[in-house]
């Protein structure tokens, strides 16, 4: 039961939170591989986002630093939140994605009718034992069930494996600069460790209010793609501390977590597509202004983002070639010039660390077909 006479916090006060823990309001010195599990994982559904997560909150962060840590298998990208795919540390991948396998069971339950007269359990060995072998392609697993089950449907076989398994994208899918097909094989041959225990509801409720806090018990499941977390948050009610929202939701956070006062200033940031901080709950007015619901994204399309004043403001897309870059900038809103100038300012230092263009050039519009 909600605390009604708990502090109410306004959404700037949870903008400025949220973006303290995102390290959004200033960059700061941690290593690559420090701020992935700090984040606990970046969206990664495409491949170069999470380059891009990074460089908006790291000082002296290059793509380079990411890369390496892929290529020696320190992060790897395994379909984990919301069923969908993130860069986690290896010690992550191999204990959230146990935690979230109710979520695979519910996307599998799906494909049933496509499954009939498939034992699933044996074609989990079989399919371990296919990717084990060697990395495979999604095309290559159905083609291999198929001989086991020609009645079943192709895809469905394909997707009961990925749901059965922990399975990750090897390298060099994902590599900055470098390009692979989706080629899959079990997290822990990948990493050479086996599996570990899920990681317990409990440390990873404390995680997410460190990360995406004060939060409610429906942001987090949201964020997680799980449900029944109620009894989580009420087992953990006497270690934590308890807010409102302006519209009277309760929220759950940390005793000690930064809560820096609103007026603090929040400079511009360039976020890729399916960025978490703007995925991370279900109450998104936190980041994303009332007016502006539905903007960022269309369908499963979502745009880059630029925050200005520490909420969506502006669409951005990139568009290189050998010789130069062009940021575009589709205001959603009024930009003063001020506001302009510092959006051009971080879009030029985003170019500099990203890109290794001879030219560039940030051009305003009013309007853009970024779907085209």
């Amino acid at each position: 039961m909600a605390a009604h006479n708990a502090p109410v916090l306004s959404d700037r006060a949870l903008n400025r939170a949220t973006l303290e823990r995102q390290l959004l309001l200033r960059r700061s010195a941690v290593s690559a591989k420090e701020a992935v599990g700090t984040l606990v994982g970046l969206q990664a559904q495409n491949t170069r986002p999470p380059y891009f997560q990074l460089s908006a909150r790291l000082e002296g962060f290059g793509p380079a630093e990411l890369s390496g840590l892929m290529e020696s298998r320190e992060v790897v990208r395994i379909v984990t939140l919301r069923s969908t795919i993130h860069t986690h540390t290896a010690e992550d991948a191999l204990t959230l994605r146990p935690l979230v396998q109710p979520a695979r069971d519910r996307e599998l339950n799906m494909f049933r009718r496509g499954l009939t007269g498939v034992d699933l359990d044996r074609l989990a060995v079989l399919a371990g034992e296919l990717v084990e072998e060697r990395p495979r392609t999604m095309k290559e697993l159905r083609e291999d069930l198929l001989k086991h089950w020609p009645d079943a449907d192709p895809r469905a076989l394909a997707v009961a494996a990925r749901c059965r398994l922990p399975l990750v994208q090897v390298t060099p899918r994902g590599l900055w600069g470098r390009s692979g097909q989706v080629a899959l094989t079990t997290v822990e041959h990948w990493l050479g460790r086996p599996s570990e225990q899920a990681a317990s509801p409990d440390t990873t409720v404390l995680r997410y209010l460190g990360a995406f806090g004060p939060a409610s018990v429906k942001d987090m499941q949201t964020w997680a793609g799980l449900t029944r977390m109620r009894e989580v948050f009420e087992r953990l009610r006497p270690r934590l501390v308890t807010f409102r929202d302006e519209r009277g939701t309760e929220l759950f956070d940390l005793p000690d977590a930064p809560r820096p006062d609103p007026a603090t200033p929040a400079p511009p940031r360039f976020l890729p597509e399916f960025d978490n901080v703007l995925l991370g709950h279900a109450d998104r007015t936190r980041i994303i202004p009332p007016e502006f619901k539905g903007r960022n994204g269309v369908g499963n399309q979502s745009y880059g983002t630029v925050l200005a004043d520490g909420f969506l403001a502006a669409l951005w897309r990139l568009d290189e070639t050998a010789d130069d870059a062009v940021v575009t900038v589709q205001a959603l809103g009024t930009l003063t010039p001020s506001v302009r100038e510092e959006i051009t300012q971080e879009a030029v230092r985003m170019l500099t660390v990203m890109s290794t263009p001879t030219a560039y050039e940030v051009r305003f519009t009013t309007f853009v077909d970024f779907g085209s």
